[in-house]
């Protein structure tokens, strides 16, 4: 157990209210997420724990007060900082510190990954041709690959964008539910087109897909194209079989940027049916200008309970596995 003061400058009693929290609610919450003490004293500041949990403190800490100059701290932004200051990124922290970070500028304003796996993720969708983001939900696999999609449209590195989604029924058939196939299909591509509503707003998605700019379709419409100057997202990949990322990973074509995003422990295929997720990162794992990033639960950017639902599934599958 190690000790570290700190001192919060201007020794503003507005500023320090805000970052405090009402009651010290921030500071406790910094505390149970660290496992550190804090005492404090006006802007004086007192952080006991364990070594690294008190380097991660002091310095979300620090971040934290210097955000109080233009925003009122919320229970959620303590959180979504605590993401680049866990306790595990602290261990590649001189790596992170090395490398520039990463932005999109977009219609709704810039995006930037939080923490340093989701930088890695977008450096390495800046950098490679077909890219592999896999984890549980709420790591911004998804919403990441989008902004970038629409940054390289913007920037005119492709002519279209292309939004790909398995249509897998959870315990439904498609020849069952009402409406044309358009109507069928859509609940499936709902979330792809919820991030592109986020980024550049209803009217101008609804506009450029009428134009043909951006297309979002069932991965069953990829058989038998190649798509050139495109940047393709293939969303909810565990639900592909073995014989659709193929077809899928085959249509790619000069010019273009895939993504293909995942969830491996949530797989909604009938049971006698290998996920083609699971399938392709053993056979691509060793092919160079392929970039795969794996994320866990410390990259989840939701609500805090959904890191806590997240750790309590990996440590249950890892205990009831097999030895």
């Amino acid at each position: 157990m190690i000790s570290q003061e700190i001192s919060l400058i201007p020794a503003d009693n507005s500023r320090l209210s805000n970052f405090c929290g009402q009651l010290d609610a921030h500071l406790r919450q910094i505390e149970a997420r660290l496992q550190v003490e804090i005492a404090n004293r006006g802007n004086q500041f007192k952080v006991t724990g364990l070594e690294c949990s008190v380097k991660a403190a002091c310095a979300v800490m620090q971040k934290l007060f210097d955000s109080t100059e233009k925003e009122l701290l919320t229970a959620e932004l303590i959180h979504l900082a605590m993401q680049d200051a866990s306790i595990d990124a602290m261990l590649d922290e001189t790596a992170a510190q090395a490398l520039p970070n990463v932005s999109i500028k977009t219609k709704c304003g810039m995006i930037k990954g939080r923490g340093a796996n989701q930088q890695d993720y977008l450096r390495k969708i800046a950098s490679h041709d077909i890219n592999f983001g896999v984890g549980p939900a709420g790591t911004g696999k998804t919403f990441l690959a989008v902004a970038c999609a629409i940054e390289a449209l913007q920037n005119e590195k492709v002519r279209k964008i292309i939004l790909v989604r398995p249509a897998v029924e959870a315990g439904e058939k498609l020849g069952f539910l009402p409406g044309d196939m358009a109507q069928k299909v859509d609940p499936y591509l709902r979330p792809l087109y919820d991030a592109l509503y986020d980024m550049l707003g209803n009217e101008r998605v609804e506009k450029m897909i009428d134009r043909g700019i951006i297309e979002v379709a069932p991965l069953a419409f990829m058989r038998g194209r190649t798509l050139n100057d495109a940047f393709i997202i293939l969303d909810e990949a565990q639900n592909t079989t073995v014989e659709q990322i193929k077809m899928f990973l085959t249509r790619v074509g000069f010019g273009s940027t895939a993504v293909v995003t995942g969830d491996v422990t949530q797989i909604d295929l009938p049971s006698e049916k290998m996920s083609g997720l699971r399938h392709v990162l053993e056979v691509l794992k060793d092919i160079d200008g392929i970039s795969f990033t794996f994320f866990n639960a410390r990259d989840v950017v939701r609500h805090p309970l959904v890191q806590r639902i997240v750790s309590a599934y990996e440590a249950y599958e890892k205990k009831a596995k097999p030895e």
